[in-house]
C-alpha cells in the first residue's frame, strides 16, 4: 500500500488528537466551506469531531448520499473549488459511485471521505464493509485508503491538490474506523506537488507558432470550445483570441457560459441537438480549432465523416485526449488560459465577414423551420421554449441554471441566455437522471447572491426528489421548474423516431407534485395554460424563498434540431 508522510512546517507546533479531529482540521486548513453527507457508524468519529467545529465548517444533511454527492458538484462547478462530501461504508460508499463517475468524466473537483471498518476487520466481510478502493478507482482521478491516523493530514492535503490541480476530478479518501479513533501528532501542511505528477503541462511554443501559422492562412476557420475554457478561467483569454481572429465560436454544452450567448462570434451549440450552422459548418470548415473540449461522440456523429477536410488545432491539457477520438495536425498541450493568450499573440488580427455570413444564413433556417415555434408556439398546448424564453426575460441573463438530463436539458441549453461564466450547469458526459435538484442545491450554497433556476424533467424529478427536503432544512432559495410532458421524453422521441412509436415503458402517471412540495414545507403551484405562464413564473422569482412552478408542456413534443445516432454532423435534421 502506498504511504504518505505527513510534512511538518518549520515552527508550527503539533499537538496530539484524534485522526477523526485531523480530518476536520485539514478541512478546515483547505478553507472548506460545506461539507455535504450524511452520517453512518463507520464515518461517526468523524462526524463526532465535526460537533466541535460547527462555526468554521458547514455540514449540508442531505436525504441521500447520491443527493449529497450532487450537491457537492453543483458548488464545485459555480466556484471552481472542491466540493467536499462524507459518507460512510458499504452502502453509503457505494451510493457515491454515479457521482464520482458523472464529475470524473465532467472534470469536477470533489474530494470524498468514506468511513471503512476497522483494519482487523478489512477483508472478512464485517457489517457494511465494501471494498469502495476498487469499486471507484475506474471513477476517480485518485483513491486512497488510510488505516494509520498519522496518514490523514498528508492525505488530505493530495487529495485536494490532485482534485483541482490540472485537469480536475473526483478523489476519495478511506479510512479505517480506528484510524479515526487513534491519536496521533497532528500538522498541516498543503502539498503543492509530488514526483511524477506534472498537472499543467508546458506549453510549446514551436506548437503555438504552428498553430498560428495554420489559423493565419485559414479561409474558413472555427472554434469549438467546452468546459475547459471555464475550468482554466481563460474566458478573457478566449474573447480576446476570437475577437482578435475574428473566427466563428460554438460551445459545447459544458462550455456553455464561458462567453456571452449574445456575443457577435458566438455561433450556437454543437451536438446532437445544437444548432443547425455550427453542426452543418463543421464539415466545410477548412481548420477547426478545439479549445478545452474532448471531441465527444454527442458533439462529433460519426467519426469516420468528421471534419476530414480541416487541419485540426487542439488546445488541451490532458495528453489522454489528444488524438484520441480526432486525429490533430497540430496539438498545443497545456492550460487553457496560457494556451490562448500565447495563441492570440501570435495571430494576426483577421475578420471572416463572408464565413461568419455562412452561419446567420443557417440561423435562419433554423428560426423559421424551429426556433420560432419552440418560442411562440402557436398550437395550443405549452412548449419547453415558451417557459426557458420567459425565465430569460426575467432573468437578464444573469442567474446559474441547473438541468438534468433529457429533452428539458437540451432545450434549456439551447434557448438560455447568459451573461456570465459558471451559469450552466449540467450533467454532460454521463448524463445523470436525478443530477438537477440537488446540484441546484449545491449551486444556491456557492453562488448566495445569485438566482439559481433549477430545470427538471418529470421523470428525473423523482429520482432525487427526496432532497426537497434538504432545500427545505437549509432554505436555499432554489427556483424549482418541472418541465411535466408526462414522458421520459428524450426516450420517448427517439421511439418515435426509430422504433415505430412503440412507448415501451416511457409512458409515466406522476404524483401530484405540488402536495409533495407543500409536504416539505416549499410553496409550489402548477401551470397548464399559455395565459398564466407569465404571472406564475413572476410569482415564482417574487417569492422569498425556494419555490417549485410545475408546468404542463405538450406530451409529445420533440427537440430539433437532432443528429440521429450513427449520422455525420451535416445530415442534422430540422424536423
Amino acid at each position: 500500500m502506498e504511504t504518505i508522510a505527513v510534512e511538518k512546517e518549520v515552527g508550527k507546533k503539533t499537538q496530539t488528537l484524534s485522526g477523526a479531529e485531523a480530518v476536520i482540521l485539514s478541512l478546515i486548513e483547505e478553507q472548506t466551506e460545506f461539507i455535504f453527507g450524511y452520517p453512518g457508524g463507520a464515518i461517526m468519529p468523524i462526524y463526532d469531531a465535526l460537533y466541535g467545529y460547527t462555526e468554521q465548517v458547514q455540514h449540508v444533511l442531505t436525504r441521500h448520499e447520491q443527493g449529497a454527492i450532487h450537491a457537492a458538484q453543483g458548488y464545485a462547478r459555480v466556484t471552481n473549488r472542491p466540493g467536499v462530501v462524507f459518507a460512510t461504508s458499504g452502502p453509503g460508499a457505494t451510493n457515491l459511485i454515479t457521482g464520482l463517475a458523472d464529475a470524473k468524466i465532467d472534470s469536477t473537483p470533489l474530494v470524498c471521505i468514506t468511513g471503512q471498518v476497522p483494519f482487523s476487520l478489512l477483508g472478512t466481510d464485517a457489517f457494511q464493509e465494501t471494498d469502495v478502493i476498487s469499486l471507484s478507482m475506474p471513477v476517480t482521478k485518485w483513491n486512497f485508503q488510510v488505516t494509520k491516523p498519522e496518514d490523514i493530514p498528508g492525505a488530505i492535503a493530495k487529495a485536494f491538490y490532485i482534485a483541482t490541480s490540472g485537469r480536475p476530478g473526483p478523489v476519495l479518501i478511506d479510512i479505517t474506523k480506528d484510524a479515526q479513533f487513534a491519536d496521533m501528532e497532528y500538522s498541516y501542511k498543503k502539498c503543492t506537488g509530488f514526483r511524477s505528477y506534472i498537472p499543467k503541462p508546458p506549453v510549446d511554443i514551436e506548437k503555438i507558432k504552428q498553430a498560428a501559422e495554420l489559423i493565419n492562412a485559414a479561409k474558413r476557420p472555427y472554434i469549438l470550445f467546452g468546459q475547459g475554457v471555464i475550468l482554466s478561467e481563460a474566458e478573457e483569454e478566449l474573447a480576446t483570441f476570437v475577437e482578435k481572429t475574428g473566427i466563428p465560436a460554438a460551445w459545447t454544452i459544458m462550455g456553455l457560459s464561458a462567453m456571452p450567448t449574445d456575443h457577435p462570434l458566438n455561433v450556437g451549440m454543437l451536438g446532437m441537438h445544437g444548432n443547425y450552422g455550427p453542426n452543418k459548418l463543421t464539415n466545410e470548415c477548412d481548420v477547426l480549432i478545439a479549445v478545452g473540449m474532448r471531441f465527444d461522440d454527442r458533439v462529433t456523429g460519426n467519426l469516420s465523416r468528421y471534419a476530414k477536410q480541416a487541419k485540426v488545432v487542439h488546445l488541451e491539457i490532458d495528453p489522454a485526449e489528444i488524438d484520441k477520438n480526432v486525429q490533430t495536425d497540430v496539438a498545443v498541450l497545456g492550460d487553457a488560459k496560457e494556451s490562448l493568450r500565447l495563441l492570440a499573440e501570435h495571430c494576426n488580427t483577421n475578420e471572416h465577414s463572408a464565413w461568419l455570413d455562412r452561419f446567420k444564413e443557417y440561423s435562419k433556417i433554423e428560426y423559421d423551420k424551429v426556433i420560432r415555434q419552440e418560442l411562440q408556439p402557436e398550437k395550443e398546448g405549452l412548449s419547453m421554449g415558451e417557459v426557458i424564453r420567459r425565465i430569460n426575460e426575467l432573468t437578464d441573463g444573469d442567474a446559474v441554471v441547473v438541468t438534468d438530463v433529457g429533452q428539458h436539458q437540451m432545450v434549456t441549453c439551447r434557448y438560455a441566455h447568459f451573461k456570465k461564466t459558471k451559469s450552466n450547469i449540467t450533467s454532460g458526459g454521463l448524463g445523470t437522471m436525478g443530477f438537477c435538484l440537488p446540484a441546484a442545491l449545491g449551486a444556491k450554497l456557492g453562488a448566495k447572491q445569485r438566482e439559481v433556476i433549477a430545470v427538471i424533467g418529470d421523470g428525473g424529478f423523482q429520482m432525487t426528489l427526496q432532497e426537497l427536503g434538504t432545500i427545505f432544512q437549509t432554505q436555499a432559495a432554489v427556483k424549482i421548474v418541472i418541465l411535466n410532458n408526462q414522458f421520459l421524453g428524450m426516450v420517448r422521441q427517439w421511439q418515435q423516431m426509430f422504433f415505430d412509436k412503440r412507448y415501451s415503458s416511457t409512458e409515466l402517471i406522476n404524483p401530484d407534485f405540488v402536495a409533495i412540495a407543500r409536504g416539505f414545507g416549499i410553496e409550489a403551484a402548477t401551470v397548464k395554460e399559455r395565459n398564466n405562464l407569465d404571472g406564475a413564473v413572476n410569482t415564482m422569482f417574487d417569492h422569498d424563498g425556494p419555490y417549485l412552478l410545475e408546468v404542463m408542456v405538450e406530451k409529445e413534443d420533440n427537440v430539433f434540431p437532432m443528429v440521429p445516432s450513427g449520422a455525420s454532423v451535416d445530415e442534422i435534421r430540422l424536423e
